[in-house]
């Protein structure tokens, strides 16, 4: 009785060993580095390995005539396995009235749950193609909406970087049972150093709703302060449609 047992521990160890080499000596999945536009940021790396990890930390300013309003966001994103992203992220919304009659506000906005998939990774052709999905809960709105969208990016010559993220936002206010839906279209562009992890580029934000066509561009530079740690900053320069106010935009990038 007592070799048999043994024997079956050998035979468990044997096979646990070799189970652990296999995970070891796998094939480390292709994967394309594509510059990451950060006004309208990805969900996590196109092509994510398992055990990715990131926090981002991020800040919008905008002042009009009337308030001062900042929002902040966090985001934690990971990979649980090859080539899917997962995150979850929070917006909180601070305004100021410049008028001394009306009061401030801070509240929590949104919450956004979303994941990612890389279904095509070709380094030879520096491509990658994804899909993903976000579902947002409106705090304030008393609402939710669905978002699925597909990206595709492509690079030049290792050092040019052009990406498409479109699709829809389908949004539902329960209070008033009122349904809204508008068209997200985000290209942008962007230069990476060569063997660095800094860049430079403009993002085109446009959406596309009942109320016509809005356009906002977002010139943006990237500095990697180490391998781990990034900043980011960009400026919202309002094109076409209702918004007009100059505003500013920075991101903490930290991987874990």
């Amino acid at each position: 009785m007592f070799k048999s047992l043994a024997a079956l521990l050998l035979l468990g160890a044997i096979i646990f060993s070799n189970a652990v080499q296999g995970q070891e000596n796998k094939p480390v999945p292709p994967k394309v580095h594509h510059a990451e536009p950060l006004y309208n940021d990805l969900v996590r790396d196109l092509g994510a390995r398992k055990g990715e990890k990131e926090i981002n930390v991020g800040a919008d300013i905008k002042r009009t005539q009337t308030a001062d309003n900042y929002g902040y966001l966090m985001e934690y994103e990971f990979a649980p396995i090859d080539r899917l992203g997962l995150e979850i992220e929070t917006d909180f919304a601070y305004s100021k009235s410049r008028r001394t009659s009306v009061g401030s506000s801070n509240q929590l906005e949104r919450i956004r749950l979303s994941s990612q998939y890389s279904f095509y990774v070709s380094q030879k052709h520096a491509t990658t193609l994804a899909v993903g999905y976000t579902q947002i809960v409106n705090v304030v709105d008393r609402g939710t909406a669905f978002n699925p969208f597909f990206i595709a990016a492509k690079n030049w010559n290792s050092n040019w970087h052009a990406l498409l993220y479109t699709g829809p936002e389908i949004a539902y206010q329960y209070g008033v049972s009122k349904w809204n839906m508008n068209w997200q279209i985000n290209t942008s562009f962007h230069y990476t150093l060569p063997q660095t992890d800094h860049f430079i580029g403009i993002e085109v934000n446009q959406q596309v709703s009942a109320e016509g066509l809005q356009t906002i561009l977002h010139p943006q530079v990237k500095l990697g302060l180490s391998k781990k740690l990034a900043i980011g900053m960009a400026v919202g320069l309002p094109v076409s449609g209702r918004e007009h106010a100059v505003s500013s935009f920075f991101r903490l990038i930290y991987q874990l």
